[in-house]
């Protein structure tokens, strides 16, 4: 395999990573929540980018043909990724409606660490569910192992190009939200962004499984 060959492998599957992760979704939502808090940034960062090498991995690997050998799946994970963003849109319509300030703050008590551990695990138990319960996540699966295969013995270099592309995303996104701290030091500027989350999620919620009554999903 050439050099050239190699190299334009990999450029193609860090620009198709951008265009497939650099849009407004449920797991972009999250990260950016937990950067502007500054909460557990470099778990979900973490979790996030080696949930997408392994996704990557397996759909080299071939876990798009068995997606389409059996469609059932994806109909279970539309039910299920729907519950989930569901309810993370009611919970952050909630947020957005309550009167207490959620205002970003540098002062007052540090949390006790069973408090701490208990908003890791939170936070952790959130971001896969919004990463591996994501529908299209697996429709995704199945265009990047058709299209990293279309490269031949450089499909692997295809997807080390994707994952590049995830890895700097989400480490710029998680931890270049924190430099809009000064807006969500106010109440308001939560309970703004909490609402737009809610509708955000329910109407994504509402997408995942239009295709079930349309007739159009798998």
């Amino acid at each position: 395999m050439s050099t050239s060959v190699a190299l334009a492998a990999a450029l193609a599957g860090f620009a198709l990573g951008f265009s497939m992760i650099v849009a407004i979704g449920a797991q972009n939502t999250f990260v950016l929540r937990q950067g502007i808090r500054r909460e557990h940034v470099l778990a979900v960062v973490a979790i996030c980018a080696l949930s997408d090498v392994v996704l990557i991995s397996l759909s080299i690997a071939g876990t798009g043909f068995v997606l389409g050998a059996l469609p059932w799946l994806m109909t279970v994970v539309r039910v299920a990724g729907a519950l989930f963003l569901g309810g993370y849109g009611v919970l952050a319509a909630r947020r957005a409606l309550r009167r207490e300030a959620d205002a970003l703050s540098v002062s007052g008590a540090e949390p006790d660490a069973a408090s701490r551990r208990r908003s890791l695990l939170a936070a952790i138990g959130t971001c896969l569910a919004v990463t591996w319960l994501n529908p299209h996540v697996y429709l995704d699966i199945a265009i990047v192992g058709s299209l990293a295969n279309s490269h031949g013995d450089a499909r692997w270099l295809f997807g080390a190009g994707i994952a590049a592309a995830s890895v700097l995303w989400f480490t710029t996104l998680g931890f270049g939200a924190r430099m809009l701290a000064p807006v969500f030091a106010r109440p308001l500027a939560w309970r703004i962004l909490d609402a737009l989350i809610a509708v955000l999620m329910l109407t994504l919620a509402v997408l995942v499984l239009l295709p079930l009554f349309t007739g159009s999903g798998s």
